[in-house]
């Protein structure tokens, strides 16, 4: 078993158990580790000798507290959206992570026409450029860089940090802040042993506004991460923040074989096989079968994989031996394969948009924030 797939399954444990395997004892050393390092790096900043750079416009960083999916991008896309449609001219600003862009900034679209491709450009950025036309989307290390290009170059007013949360050269006016709301914290423990980024006693008192993403799901016997535990903030960290609840809706299945696409019903008692390469594969599946999909093969990749040839001919196998009727996978994974030949048999993603309820609140406070200054915490 590889690496990561044994670090993704002691993250997936519940609650924070004591002692386990040899690797599990390492990684929490290196847990203890990481921890001194970014608690250093945090404290310098609160202590501002280390300095947030501002930039002559406003900053909506969106983030989180644990590595993995939470629903970032589809978050980015909402706003970008919205500030969008009320006369703002928003810019998107990634790290980029996993594409091989080298240059201190990228361009992936210049808000006309998407400039790079995912290998070059980056998953999610390329599929937040062309969910959002008329968005610059760029990426580079340092997004103060990045921010003032997409400020002096493509007339930008307003910066949106995807996976920002972190990344504290840049000052903001509002941070975002996806908590899972069945494992806001994970399993308790920080990386590599476990999924938190940073001590989130610390973490959250930096968030000015909570979405809570996900399922509830629950799992027996966790007591660190309890359903809904997302509830809890105010009780836990002595602090009021604004939350609002947010969702994950299909919307449609995309053709990429170039024919038609269809609707969500016509996955219904359809003999599905589905592939992801996404952090959290198991709910790409499990949202499939809420549809009314029969999932007859599911081939899961690590989050950010680059697909070859051999792995698509591996999913038309699988299809073939299954006698599948259709090939269905995740809006990010299309961006990855639609380069590569694909296999006759009809294939599909499946297009996700998020919803915030309340959606006139969380716009309301979203714009005050523009026009106002920073919103009280």
């Amino acid at each position: 078993m590889k690496i990561r797939e044994r670090c993704r399954q002691l993250w997936e444990e519940p609650g924070t158990r004591k002692g386990g395997s040899p690797f599990a004892l390492l990684l929490e050393i290196f847990s203890h580790v990481y921890r001194v390092g970014v608690s250093l790096r945090n404290g310098l900043y609160d202590r501002e000798l280390l300095r947030s750079a501002k930039l002559p416009c406003r900053v909506i960083s969106v983030g989180n507290v644990t590595a993995g999916g939470t629903g970032k991008t589809p978050m980015v896309v909402l706003l970008a959206r919205m500030l969008r449609g009320n006369g703002y001219r928003p810019a998107v600003l990634s790290r980029g992570y996993g594409s091989t862009g080298a240059a201190p900034v990228n361009i992936v679209s210049d808000g006309v026409s998407v400039l790079l491709g995912p290998h070059a450009g980056g998953d999610e950025p390329v599929l937040i450029a062309r969910s959002c036309p008329g968005v610059p989307v760029l990426t580079g290390p340092d997004r103060r860089l990045t921010g003032k290009a997409a400020i002096a170059r493509l007339g930008a007013d307003v910066l949106i940090l995807d996976d920002g949360f972190q990344h504290r050269r840049l000052f903001r006016d509002l941070n975002i802040v996806l908590l899972d709301i069945d494992r806001p914290w994970g399993n308790g423990y920080l990386l590599p042993r476990g999924p938190l980024r940073e001590p989130p006693d610390r973490a959250m008192k930096r968030a000015d506004l909570l979405v809570r993403t996900g399922e509830r799901r629950g799992t027996p016997g966790d007591t660190r991460s309890e359903p809904d535990g997302c509830n809890d903030t105010e009780r836990i960290f002595k602090r009021s923040l604004p939350a609002f609840r947010g969702t994950h809706r299909p919307s449609s299945l995309v053709s990429l074989n170039k024919g038609r696409s269809r609707e969500l019903r016509d996955l219904k008692g359809r003999r599905i096989c589905a592939f992801a390469g996404i952090a959290a594969p198991e709910r790409f599946r499990g949202t499939l079968e809420s549809l009314g999909a029969d999932i007859a093969a599911f081939l899961a990749f690590p989050d950010h994989h680059r697909y070859s040839s051999s792995d698509i001919a591996a999913v038309a196998q699988a299809a073939k031996d299954v006698r599948g009727d259709m090939i269905v996978t995740t809006e990010k994974d299309q961006m990855k394969v639609m380069s590569l030949d694909l296999p006759a048999i009809p294939c599909f993603a499946l297009r996700i948009e998020m919803t915030v309820d309340p959606l006139e609140d969380f716009e309301r406070l979203i714009l005050g924030v523009l026009t106002k200054g920073k919103a009280e915490a």
